[in-house]
Parts: structure tokens; C-alpha cells; sequence
């Protein structure tokens, strides 16, 4: 799959984090002050993300250097809201907007 699924940033403006939400976009958050930074990222490296998508739930980024080394970094994830977990899971507004327009066709 191409594209952005997954964004982590230091925080969110409540419009930006919703629109990320509405393209199937995952937000999450570092935590304990954490940044970037904080793990000398340079944009070389691949992620993985493990957990369970629910409103604040605690989730991991795994995150593997192109040397091998393997970083867990904490993160919370912001789909702040049950909604927000099911337009998520859709795929975006659009996604969901379509199976659910689908759904009551069907019957």
C-alpha cells in the first residue's frame, strides 16, 4: 500500500488531527516529552505499528534503522473518539461513507 497511513508528531491541532482521521490517516502521539529528536531520526529508517487502534490507547512504533537496530518508541494513539475509530478502520470519510451507503442498499 503507498501513501501516508501513519503520521506521529509531538501533537495535533484539532482540525489537522480530524482531517487526518477523514483520510484514513493514523495520528499518533509521542509521549513522556518524547520527539523526534529524542530517537535521532533521519528519515532512513522503516516502521512498523503495534497495538490495538482505540481511543487513547497506548500503541508502539517500531521502528528498524538501516543498520538493523530495532527502536520501540511509545506512542498514544489519537483517534480520540469511538467515530473517529470507525471512519479509521473504513479507510477515511469517503471509505466509510461508501460501505455505508452500500450496507443499506444491499438490504
Amino acid at each position: 500500500m503507498g501513501g501516508v497511513e501513519v503520521i506521529v508528531a509531538e501533537g495535533f491541532e484539532r482540525i489537522h488531527r480530524t482531517n487526518l482521521v477523514g483520510m484514513g490517516v493514523l495520528p499518533l502521539q509521542f509521549v513522556n516529552g518524547e520527539t523526534r529528536h529524542t530517537y535521532n531520526i533521519d528519515g532512513t529508517e522503516t516502521y512498523d505499528v503495534a497495538g490495538t487502534t482505540a481511543p487513547g490507547a497506548d500503541m508502539i512504533v517500531v521502528m528498524t534503522r538501516k543498520n538493523g537496530e530495532v527502536v520501540e518508541i511509545p506512542v498514544k494513539c489519537r483517534l480520540d473518539t469511538a467515530e473517529e475509530v470507525s471512519v479509521y478502520a473504513a479507510g477515511g470519510v469517503l471509505q466509510k461513507f461508501a460501505n455505508d451507503f452500500l450496507e443499506s442498499n444491499a438490504s
